[in-house]
Order: structure tokens, then sequence, then C-alpha cells
């Protein structure tokens, strides 16, 4: 072993080099996989929480979708205030212990992350579709769309737009949160760290090695969402419009007069 720091970070880097690889590619392949579940579950519950409720609605409805927000807030609430790790232990050995449901560790975990971005995404989703302008509601309905077209074909494609940002960090909090899952056996990068740091006691420079491979996955994605946020916001520069081409049909082509024709 090397006695200077430099020294023992190259060796480390030598012999466990593939350690770090596999642990690196299981914890962005967790995160990604639980970002994108948790979006999709996320914008499902933002947009089943702006469902209008009308005092002219059935009692029925209204019962029903009470039931319904009441079951989405408790989810959202929980989840959003308890921790990943204890959502882990929970779930991982809850489920054997109260339904005899024998999780594997890869379901669990994908699960874990999918259902905890949900509970954040949801209230973003919710938030980015009440910042839209609600003339745009106003005149989809106006025009005979339901509520899910007007959130599918009007409100969502503004509101992506807004929360896009949310996206990019509840991704970047995943790359970092997956070491919660070294709890229920999952061999992220945190628990390769481990068990690397672990075989010559040199917790120092393993963990050293760790921090800076969550840097670079997590800047490396923070850039491109960013590239493709800019891309969703369009071009910076626009030509001005002179002329509208469309008055070309509703009056601006000339006419012979006919006074001066009988003249």
């Amino acid at each position: 072993m090397p006695d200077s720091f430099l020294g023992r970070i190259v060796f480390i880097l030598r012999e466990y080099s593939f350690s770090f690889l596999r642990g690196a590619g299981v914890t962005m392949i967790i995160a990604i996989v639980g970002t994108i579940i948790g979006c999709i579950i996320g914008f499902l519950v933002g947009i089943v929480q702006t469902i209008p409720v009308e005092k002219k609605d059935n009692i029925l409805k209204k019962i029903f979708m009470n039931i319904i927000f009441f079951i989405l807030n408790a989810y959202v609430e929980i989840f959003r205030g308890t921790p990943m790790m204890a959502q882990a232990m929970f779930i991982y050995f809850g489920s054997s212990a109260l339904f005899g449901i024998n999780m594997s560790m890869w379901f669990a975990a994908f699960f874990i992350v999918s259902i905890n971005t949900g509970a954040y995404m949801a209230e973003t989703v919710r938030g980015g579709i009440l910042s839209v302008d609600e003339g745009q509601t106003e005149g989809a309905k106006a025009i005979g769309m339901t509520h899910f077209q007007t959130m599918l074909y009007v409100i969502l494609p503004q509101a992506l737009k807004n929360i896009m940002p949310q996206i990019g960090n509840n991704l970047i909090i995943n790359i970092k949160d997956t070491c919660v899952l070294s709890s229920i056996g999952i061999v992220e990068l945190f628990y390769a760290t481990k068990g690397v740091s672990g075989a010559y006691y040199t917790y120092f420079e393993a963990f050293t090695i760790a921090m800076v491979m969550y840097f670079i996955l997590t800047f490396g994605c923070s850039r491109l969402l960013r590239m493709w946020e800019d891309k969703l916001g369009g071009d910076k520069n626009y030509d001005l419009a002179t002329t509208d081409t469309l008055a070309y049909t509703s009056g601006m082509a000339k006419f012979p007069n006919p006074k001066k024709r009988e003249d």
C-alpha cells in the first residue's frame, strides 16, 4: 500500500475500478428509472388533484372525488414527510411480515424510489398546472374539451416548461439518495465504496473517489437537463414580422375601382 494520499487513490482505482463503475451504473439505472416512473405517477396524481368539483355535480361524484382526494393527499403527505431509508425498510421487510410478499431487492428499489419521487412530483405538477392562466382552461372547455383533454393538449405542454427544473432536481436527489438502498442489500455506489474502504481501511481515499463520482454523475445530468430545458424554450432570437401574410386574403389585394371604370 503506498504511503501518499494520491498513491493510495491510484492503487484503489487500479484494484477496484470495476466495483466503482458497477456501483455507479446501478445507481444511475435506479435513479433514472425511478425518476421516470415517479414523474408518470406525479403527472397522474397532479391531474386527478386538479379535477374540478362543482356544486351542481352529482352527490355521488362529490363523495367519490373527496375520497380520491383524501387518498392522494395522504399518499403525498406520508411519502414526503418520511425519510426514504425508513420507507425502504418498511416496504421491503414489512411487505413480507405483514402480507407475505417476498419482494426482490431490485423490484423494491425501483418501487421505493418511484413512489417517493411521485409524491414530490405530484405537488410540482399541481403547482405547474395552477401556474397556467385559467383562461386557457376556460377556452378549452368552451370548445368542448374534457378535463383530461384539456390537461393533455393545452395545460401540461405549457406547465412542462415550468416544472422541468424540478424534474432535474428530483433526478439529482435520486442519484444521491439511492445510497439508502444499501440498507436492503442493493450494491450501488455507496455500498460498493463501503466494501472497498473496508478491504484496506482506506475510508478517506475510497469515499473521496465516491464523492468525485457522485459529483460527475449529478453535474453531467444537470447539464444535459439544462440543454433539454433550453431546447423546450425554443429560439431566444426572433425575426419581427412586419407584414401579416394572412391579411393578403382579407383585404390587402387591390381590385379595380368601379367608378374609375365608368369614367
